[in-house]
C-alpha cells in the first residue's frame, strides 16, 4: 500500500496568481489511486471506497441522520436534571455552537471533498501530522463507543414493555442489525439510512403535532397544559450541595444540563464530512446541507425540546434519571399519561428504528475513520483493504468488536452504563469540535493569504463562530465532571469516563510527536499549506448542473437523485 507520508509543498504564488490558475498543474499520481481514482491497496488488489450516496441520501443522513436516543430518551435525563427552561437555554446555546462547528466544516470539506477525506485528514494538511494522528484515533474509538451506547439505549427503551426475553437477546439482535447494514455496499447503506432518517423526521414532525394538541388540551384526558409544568414543579431545578441552593444551584443545575445534552449533537458535523467523499457531486451538496443545517436544529431540537418541557414534569419519577430502572422516552411517558391508548408503544418502535440508524450511521463513521487512517499510514495498511463492493472490511471488523460492550448491560444497570457511554462520547465531543475550530481558523487563513477565491461555501458568521466554539467547549471539557467534586458527589467510574480522554488524547498527540514527527512543524505556514493536491480530480467528477433553460422537474430530478 502505497502512504500518503507527506504533503506536496508549492512555491508561493506569483504576483496576480491565484490557487486555481495553479491546479491542472498538479499531478493527479499526488495520492494513490486506481483508474478510477479512488484509494487503492496494492497488497490486497482491491479498489477504495465508492461514491455511492446519492443527493438524496445526502440530504436525508444530513437531516437524520445522527438523531438518536441522546434526543428521545437522553433529553428525558436532562429535563430532570435542570427543568423545562435550562434544558430549552442549554438547547438553544448548543444549536448555535454546532452551527457554527456546521459552517466551519462544511467550507473546508466542500472546498476539497477528497474521497476517504474526514476530520482527521484535514487536520494533518492543514494544521499537522501529529494533530490528524490523535484526531484520527480519537475519532475512531469514540465513534466505535457511540454503537454500544445507542445498543444500550435501545435495551432501556425496550425495557418500557417489560419484555419476558433477556436483555441480551435484545442486545444481540440489535448488533446483527447495525452490523450486518454497514456489511453492504455503501448505497445500501445510504437507502437504509435515507428510510431510516426519513422515519425519524416524519416520527419527530408527528410528535411536535401530538404534543401541541396536548398542550391545547386535545388529548382524551382534555387536559389543556400550557405551561403548567413550568410553574410546578418549576421551570428550573436546584443542585442543592450541603443544603445551599438559590443561585449557585440552578447554576450548577444549568451546567450539569447543558453539559449532558451535548450527547445529543455529538459528531453530527463530522458525518457530514465523511459523507461528503463518498457522495456525488459534493462541492454542490455539501453547501445545500451547510446552509440549512441550523433550521433542522432548530425545528427538530429546539422545539422538540420547549415541547418536552411542556407535556412531562422535569419531576416524573419515569425519566431517565442515571441510576437504576430502565426509564423510558418523555414523549412515551406523556403519551401514557394523557390517556393516548397504543401510541407510547408506536413512539417507542420509531425510537428502537432511530437507535438502529444512529448506530448505523456511527459504525459507518468509525470503520471510514479507520480506512482513512490506513490511507496515510496512521493505521496498519491491511485496514484500508476493501472488498468489490468498496466496503472496509477489516477497519468495519476492527470497529464493530467495541459493540460488545454493550453486554454490560447484563452485569449493570443499563441507565448507569448508559451515561458512562455519555460521558465519553460528550468528551470526545468537546476535543474534536476544539480541533475542528483551530484546523478551520488556519485553513481561513491559508485561503486569504493564497487568494483562494473558488470556494462552493463561506459563511457570513465566520471566523467569529469558530473563536466563539473554540472558547466554549474547552469551557465545557474542563466542566463535563464538575459534580463529582462537589462534597459528597465523588464517583469514581464518572470521573474516569469524564475526563479519560484528555489524557490519552494528548499522549497520542506527544506520542506521534517524539516518534514519527520530530522533524515536522509545530503548525504547517498557512501560506505553504497545500490547498491544491485532488482539487482538479474532485472538480473532473463533478456532473455539471443542467441548463437553466430546462424545466424545472428536471433541475429538481438531478438535485435529488
Amino acid at each position: 500500500m502505497e502512504k500518503l507520508d507527506s504533503y506536496p509543498s508549492f512555491s508561493k504564488e506569483k504576483p496576480g496568481e491565484d490557487v486555481e490558475s495553479r491546479v491542472n498543474d498538479v499531478p493527479n499520481s499526488v495520492y494513490p489511486t486506481n483508474s478510477n481514482g479512488v484509494g487503492y491497496s496494492r497488497e490486497s488488489d482491491t479498489a477504495g471506497t465508492e461514491r455511492g450516496l446519492k443527493a438524496r441520501h445526502a440530504q436525508m443522513i444530513a437531516i437524520g441522520g445522527t438523531i438518536g436516543t441522546g434526543l428521545f430518551v437522553g433529553s428525558g435525563q436532562a429535563l430532570s436534571m435542570g427543568g423545562p427552561l435550562l434544558l430549552l437555554l442549554s438547547y438553544l446555546i448548543l444549536s448555535l455552537l454546532v452551527y457554527g462547528i456546521v459552517t466551519a466544516t462544511t467550507e473546508l470539506s466542500s472546498y476539497l471533498p477528497v474521497r476517504g477525506a474526514n476530520m482527521t485528514y484535514y487536520g494533518s494538511r492543514f494544521f499537522s501530522k501529529s494533530l490528524g494522528f490523535a484526531m484520527g484515533w480519537m475519532y475512531w474509538y469514540i465513534f466505535s463507543i457511540t454503537v454500544p451506547a445507542e445498543v444500550t439505549a435501545t435495551s432501556l427503551v425496550i425495557g418500557y414493555w417489560k419484555p419476558p426475553v433477556h436483555v441480551a437477546v435484545w442486545i444481540t439482535l440489535t448488533i446483527i442489525i447495525i452490523v450486518g447494514l454497514n456489511c453492504f455496499p455503501v448505497k445500501v447503506y445510504g437507502e437504509a439510512e435515507f428510510w431510516f432518517a426519513s422515519l425519524k423526521v416524519f416520527g419527530i414532525i408527528g410528535l411536535l403535532i401530538m404534543a401541541l394538541c396536548l398542550v391545547c388540551g386535545g388529548g382524551p384526558d382534555h387536559h389543556a397544559r400550557g405551561f403548567e409544568y413550568w410553574h410546578n414543579p418549576g421551570a428550573m431545578k436546584e443542585y442543592p450541595v450541603d443544603g445551599v441552593g438559590g443561585g449557585i444551584g440552578r447554576l450548577r443545575a444549568f451546567l450539569a444540563t447543558i453539559t449532558f445534552s451535548v450527547f445529543a449533537f455529538a459528531f453530527a458535523p463530522e458525518l457530514l464530512v465523511v459523507t461528503g467523499g463518498e457522495m456525488k457531486n459534493p462541492r454542490r451538496q455539501l453547501p445545500i446541507a451547510g446552509r440549512t443545517y441550523f433550521y433542522r436544529l432548530l425545528f427538530f431540537y429546539v422545539l422538540g425540546v420547549f415541547f418536552i418541557g411542556l407535556i412531562v414534569s422535569s419531576n416524573n419519577k419515569d425519566l431517565l434519571n442515571g441510576k437504576s430502572g430502565a426509564g423510558a422516552s418523555p414523549w412515551a411517558i406523556a403519551i401514557r399519561e394523557s390517556g393516548i391508548k397504543g401510541l407510547d408503544s408506536v413512539v417507542n418502535a420509531i425510537i428502537v428504528t432511530s437507535a438502529w440508524s444512529a448506530g448505523n450511521s456511527y459504525l459507518y463513521l468509525a470503520s471510514r475513520s479507520l480506512y482513512s487512517m490506513a490511507l496515510v499510514g496512521n493505521a496498519p495498511s491491511i485496514f484500508a483493504r476493501c472488498n468489490r463492493w468498496g466496503v472496509p472490511y477489516y477497519a468495519l471488523t476492527a470497529s464493530a468488536l467495541f459493540s460488545l460492550l454493550a453486554y454490560l448491560n447484563v452485569a449493570s444497570s443499563g441507565a448507569e452504563v448508559f451515561n458512562w457511554f455519555v460521558n465519553l462520547i460528550n468528551t470526545g465531543g468537546y476535543q474534536s469540535w476544539i480541533c475542528v475550530s483551530i484546523i478551520y481558523l488556519r485553513f481561513r487563513k491559508a485561503t486569504d493569504l493564497q487568494h483562494v477565491t473558488d470556494l462552493p461555501f463561506r459563511s457570513r458568521f465566520q471566523p467569529y463562530l469558530s473563536y466563539l466554539c473554540l472558547f466554549m467547549f474547552t469551557t465545557l471539557l474542563l466542566l463535563s465532571g464538575f459534580k463529582v467534586f462537589l462534597p459528597g458527589y465523588w464517583n469514581t467510574s464518572s470521573f474516569l469516563t469524564a475526563y479519560i480522554g484528555i489524557p490519552i488524547f494528548f499522549a497520542l498527540y506527544f506520542g506521534h510527536k517524539i516518534v514519527a514527527g520530530r522533524q515536522d512543524p509545530w503548525c504547517v505556514s498557512a501560506m505553504d499549506m497545500d490547498l491544491v493536491s485532488g482539487l482538479a480530480e474532485v472538480k473532473a467528477e463533478e456532473t455539471p448542473l443542467p441548463p437553466s433553460g430546462e424545466p424545472w422537474y428536471k433541475r429538481w430530478r438531478t438535485a435529488f437523485t
